[in-house]
């Protein structure tokens, strides 16, 4: 029975196998199939076709859409801005030439105008007055004494050809005289000297002006040269103004002045002076500008513009300036549409545009729209460029 049985067992596991081989190849098939991409004819598309569709490595891509402009020129009068503070023109302090005697009076406040003489602080006059009497008591005592002297000299000189006077004698005389005569010199110094004390008993006012200060009161006892009262001397104050050091060398005496204060105020002057050094804490130079008319008064803040003549200008929209790293850029766009970065030195704004001294030049065209986003090298589409014209229209 089992050597019937196995013939009919082979050919059942042949066909198995059969079967499973056939199954692993049709997938090989379909997998290596899918990895081909076929053309419109359902073939394998050629590997030169599938590499046309690809971009090149060298390609560029544009960033952004801008508007452009030209920069402009044009004549414009330049105004140099500046800040400074008002001052006296010169400021006089007063106080006694003599010290040691008790005020009398003070005949002035704060405020009081006066003119170049009039008596301000009175000192008491009685011990001056008295030293005045003493000083011509002594001067007639020493006229007497001068008149004695001269007297004997004279009487010696006529009796000197008979004898009786010796030579000696006669020297002595004439020497007394000499002595005589100096005490006189002396005494008259003196009686001088106390008429100017007695005159100085007055303390006046060295110029015109106005009283700005007053530390002197009745009773206190007056020092030489001790400050009673300050002075605006003439009225006159003037605005210092701190210039930078690059636009100093405008600045020309004469020029006009505009200075607005912090209420709005209004007053016009004219430059007297330009300091002939810079200050290096900050970088700027004082101009002396004389304030004519106006109420402007000491230690009040202004703001102002000095006309400093008329001339060719770079002017480019605000817009088109970009800060960064702390100094003022702008994007210049070649014929490629790939923008340049550059630094530009800012002069001042008028208007809608800013003033540039140095950077760009006239008719090179920059980004305007957009520049706040680009990078040096970027490529661009311009789109509606701004006219360059605009730059002169936007002109006060």
């Amino acid at each position: 029975m089992r050597t019937d049985s196995a013939p009919t067992l082979r050919p059942r596991i042949s066909l198995k196998v059969l079967f499973i081989a056939v199954g692993c190849a049709g997938l090989l098939a379909a997998g290596c199939g899918r990895g081909k991409p076929e053309n419109a004819q359902g073939a394998a598309a050629p590997a030169g076709q599938q590499a046309a569709g690809k971009p090149g490595a060298a390609a560029q891509v544009a960033a952004m859409t801008i508007t452009t402009t030209k920069v402009g020129s044009e004549d414009v009068v330049r105004n140099v801005p500046a800040t400074g503070t008002i001052h006296p023109w010169q400021e006089v302090i007063v106080g006694a030439e003599v010290g040691g005697y008790r005020v009398a009076a003070v005949l002035v406040d704060v405020g009081t105008k006066v003119k170049k003489g009039q008596v301000l602080v009175q000192l008491a006059g009685d011990m001056l007055q008295a030293d005045l009497d003493s000083k011509r008591a002594a001067m007639r005592s020493a006229e007497a004494a001068e008149i004695n002297a001269s007297a004997a000299l004279r009487r010696g000189e006529q009796v000197r050809s008979s004898g009786a006077l010796s030579a000696a004698d006669l020297d002595r005389l004439q020497s007394e005289h000499v002595a005589a005569q100096a005490r006189v010199d002396t005494a008259s110094a003196d009686l001088r000297t106390a008429e100017l004390r007695s005159q100085y008993a007055s303390v006046r006012a060295p110029d015109s002006g106005t009283v700005t200060s007053r530390t002197v009161s009745v009773g206190q006892i007056a020092q030489a040269g001790q400050e009673m009262l300050r002075m605006l001397r003439q009225n006159r104050v003037e605005w210092r103004a701190e210039v930078p050091e690059a636009l100093l060398s405008r600045i020309q005496v004469g020029q006009s002045a505009t200075v607005t204060a912090v209420d709005g105020t209004t007053v016009q002057g004219k430059v007297r002076a330009v300091a002939p050094t810079v200050q290096t804490n900050n970088r700027t130079g004082l101009v002396y500008v004389d304030i004519t008319g106006g109420d402007a008064r000491p230690g009040m803040f202004a703001r102002g513009e000095i006309a400093a003549g008329k001339g060719p200008a770079l002017l480019l929209p605000v817009t088109s300036v970009v800060m960064q790293d702390g100094y003022s850029y702008v994007f210049v766009v070649n014929e490629q549409n790939v923008v340049e970065r550059r630094r530009v030195t800012q002069v001042g704004v008028r208007g809608d545009n800013m003033e540039i001294s140095e950077g760009v030049t006239a008719g090179e065209l920059i980004a305007v729209k957009g520049a706040g986003f680009l990078k040096d090298g970027d490529t661009v589409r311009i789109g509606d460029a701004e006219p360059a014209a605009a730059v002169a229209e936007n002109q006060p």
